[in-house]
């Protein structure tokens, strides 16, 4: 360490290593049998996992594509007028809610092709 210290390195990017070297040393450590494991941290989840159905799960993965496609919108009306000279913030908003429609659309399309699979199951 005391070698990246004397490149100059910033603070932040010391700090950075340090939990990297702290976390490599952990994974290498193996993991033990009574060792506590964090949730992941979802955003598409308000609450407790088990009190959310997947209607709504699937409902605010819409909402935000559409949140995503609003604020997309706001942006390219604000170069239109004027407002704005952020044409490259724009242009990544269009392409980021682009993405996700379109990921959105791909998950429906599996979902349906999975529920046809269902209903042509023979019983």
């Amino acid at each position: 360490m005391d070698k990246i210290e004397g490149l100059g390195m910033p603070a932040s990017q010391m700090q950075m290593m340090q939990r990297m070297q702290q976390t490599a040393a952990a994974a290498s450590a193996g993991i033990a049998p009574n060792m506590a494991i964090a949730p992941a941290n979802t955003s598409l989840f308000s609450s407790a996992p088990q009190s959310v159905s997947f209607g709504q799960v699937m409902n605010n993965a819409i909402n935000h594509v559409d949140q995503m496609q609003h604020v997309a919108s706001a942006k390219q009306t604000a170069i239109d007028t004027g407002q704005s000279d952020d044409l490259t913030g724009a242009m990544l908003e269009s392409q980021k809610a682009s993405v996700a429609f379109s990921a959105m659309v791909q998950v429906r399309n599996k979902l349906t092709t999975a529920l046809d699979e269902v209903m042509n199951i023979a019983l």
